[in-house]
């Protein structure tokens, strides 16, 4: 079992930043990526950013690339991702994930172990 917490959501104004930060415990040194997705009511959970834990390798979804950044703290067992030029589109609850599995898979599917989510919304 692998346990995640989100945080660091809230509401921004466009053009600003956050930092999410993801606290995993519990079997982290089966984890093989770690992931963070993005979801909209009424519409699947969107890949947005990975990490290939053993190297931190990392991955973006094209429509996120040069605003989102993936990274970790491998001592507090976090993982973060910092969102920069926020904009209204972007409003989501974030969730990390993680896999014990595959290296990095944009497939939600692939990812064993859910976070509660954190909020993001975004104002224009």
């Amino acid at each position: 079992q692998v346990q995640l917490v989100e945080s660091g959501g809230g509401l921004v104004q466009a053009g600003g930043s956050l930092r999410l930060s993801c606290v995993a415990s519990g079997r982290t040194f089966s984890i093989t990526a770690m992931g963070w997705f993005r979801q909209v009511p009424g519409k699947e959970r969107e890949f947005v950013a990975g990490m290939r834990w053993s190297e931190g390798s990392t991955y973006y979804a094209n429509s996120v690339k040069g605003r989102f950044t993936i990274s970790r703290d491998n001592a507090k067992n976090t993982v973060y991702l910092q969102i920069i030029s926020l904009k209204p589109e972007d409003t989501a609850v974030y969730y990390c994930a993680s896999s014990l599995y595959y290296i990095v898979s944009m497939d939600a599917r692939n990812y064993n172990y859910w976070g509660q989510g954190t909020q993001v919304t975004v104002s224009s």
